[in-house]
């Protein structure tokens, strides 16, 4: 496939122009964040109200529905992600970074209306709607943001750091607006509270489409087409292609186990993993050996994913269910805001990371890559250890735990995020040959998905067919500290050798 289709003009896509500052960093940067906010408050939005959304809907509320949701919540993400991988291909190979941006917004918020329909038909359509745009749109502002820093720029981590509060900005400030929209539906059916949600979030993704669209003059061409006659064909053509793949989507949706998907995706992985070898291969051994260790950070970002994503499945669910939400008489926090705690730790703790590492790097003492990636995984595995205690020690007469120690898990769990998400978007920026840098942040996702894909998994055998239990969730949530502790070891052990094979990426 890759020797047969038509090549972008590298030279356009990949050139550096001299940008102002704003703050210290090119001002495109800026416009990149509040692109990225909307779609994430789009994303966010929907994060919470999914799993509950489904087994009120479809489940007519009963428990036992909780592990068919956190499949279909798994299946969804994974595969939100999984799309990046052939976003990645069409801006590298067809219509650039700008367009394939421009569509995948307008795609996933025709999606995002959709899933507000009350069909199960017309509900899976509506999320395969959003995997697809989502495919278009997210690898590829991602490869905007490593493009607009010179290569070996020292400034470029510190900018994923700050788009990755523009990320979450987004996501801390969602799920608070749009339980408020749906509070405003207080009297009527819970599912209208639903589906407002869902609205709210397909007017969030129609703002950032408009906030690119009108801000990418900035950019001064990067990441658009050469003029050439055949552009707007090439772009209608991936549009019509793009619409064409939602069914296939659906039917991965709607029958396809999720254990099989598993399958499915690491067949990807494999395939992608083997181009991107061949690709660096002819840039000599430096350049294979880079990716082999980016190859091998991207499965330690499996396992960090497939515990992490425990939030929007079975952290709702013990959030609803076996967390006091009683704060004070009359005050009860809500399932909703929960969500927010991840985006809103990181908004108040990712510029004290940033300064860290920048303070460590004076002094060389920075952590290296695999290093920041394996202290990532122990804060994720330090958060189940709290509601390990919780489950064991702190469960009351009424079978709840206190609400403090989830807190204390997101927030665990989201300063391990900081040592690991950001470095690994900077890290994929400067690792992988530039005509490759869209597949690449790709392959990055798709590693994400994976690990979405077997927290799905995870969550429905923690719910099992009753519903979740303390019992359940204990096993689960300590199978899930032991795993992560020991990757955490496994990388620490083995970073000089990963950092070896960088080659002095830091």
């Amino acid at each position: 496939m890759t020797t047969t289709a038509p090549r972008v003009d590298h030279a356009m896509l990949s050139a550096e122009p001299d940008y102002p500052t704003l703050w210290g960093h090119p001002r495109p940067l800026w416009m990149l964040f509040m692109a990225e906010f909307w779609e994430r408050f789009a994303f966010y939005g929907i994060r919470w109200a999914l799993t509950l959304y489904i087994v009120a809907e479809f489940f007519q509320g009963a428990a036992s529905g909780q592990a068919a949701a956190s499949k279909t919540y798994g299946a969804y993400l994974a595969l939100v992600y999984a799309s990046a991988i052939f976003g990645g291909y069409v801006a590298d190979r067809l219509i650039g970074y700008q367009r394939s941006i421009l569509a995948g917004a307008l795609i996933m918020s025709a999606g995002l209306f959709m899933i507000m329909l009350p069909s199960q038909p017309l509900f899976l359509a509506g999320l395969a709607t959003v995997i697809v745009g989502n495919g278009l749109f997210k690898p590829n502002i991602s490869t905007l943001v490593g493009k607009i820093y010179p290569a070996g720029d020292p400034r470029r981590d510190r900018g994923f750091s700050i788009f990755y509060m523009g990320i979450n900005l987004g996501g801390m400030v969602s799920p608070l607006v749009t339980h408020w929209l749906a509070s405003l539906a207080t009297g009527t059916s819970p599912l209208l509270n639903y589906r407002m949600v869902f609205a709210a979030a397909g007017v969030g993704m129609l703002l950032s489409f408009l906030w690119f669209q009108l801000g990418r003059r900035q950019l001064q061409g990067l990441g658009s087409l050469p003029p050439a006659p055949g552009n707007g064909r090439k772009t209608a053509l991936v549009v019509a292609g793009a619409l064409a793949a939602i069914l296939p989507v659906y039917l991965l949706l709607e029958y396809v186990p999720a254990a099989t998907l598993a399958w499915v995706l690491l067949a990807l992985f494999c395939g992608l993993a083997v181009n991107l070898y061949l690709a660096a291969a002819k840039h000599g051994s430096v350049a294979r050996q880079r990716v082999i260790a980016m190859l091998l950070m991207f499965a330690f970002n499996v396992i960090f994913f497939m515990f992490f994503e425990q939030a929007g499945s079975s952290f709702n669910f013990l959030a609803q269910n076996i967390v006091d939400r009683q704060v004070f008489d009359g005050f009860e926090l809500r399932v909703a805001w929960f969500q927010s705690l991840n985006s809103g730790v990181i908004v108040l703790f990712a510029p004290l990371v940033t300064m860290v590492w920048a303070a460590l790097a004076a002094r060389q003492w920075e952590p290296s890559i695999p290093r920041k990636f394996a202290l990532g995984l122990l804060g994720n595995a330090l958060g189940f250890a709290v509601l390990m205690f919780a489950l064991t020690r702190l469960v009351d007469s009424r079978g709840l735990i206190p609400f403090w120690t989830l807190i204390a898990c997101y927030a665990l769990q989201t300063i391990g995020e900081l040592c690991l998400s950001p470095i690994g978007l900077s890290m994929v920026s400067k690792l992988v040959p530039s005509e490759k840098a869209g597949l690449a942040f790709g392959g990055w996702f798709l590693s994400t998905a994976i690990g979405n894909n077997f927290s799905g998994l995870l969550a429905s055998d923690i719910s099992g067919e009753t519903g979740m239990t303390i019992q359940s969730a204990l096993g689960g949530f300590t199978f899930s500290f032991w795993l992560l502790a020991g990757a955490a070891v496994l990388l620490f052990i083995c970073a000089p050798r990963i950092s070896k094979l960088m080659h002095g990426v830091k």
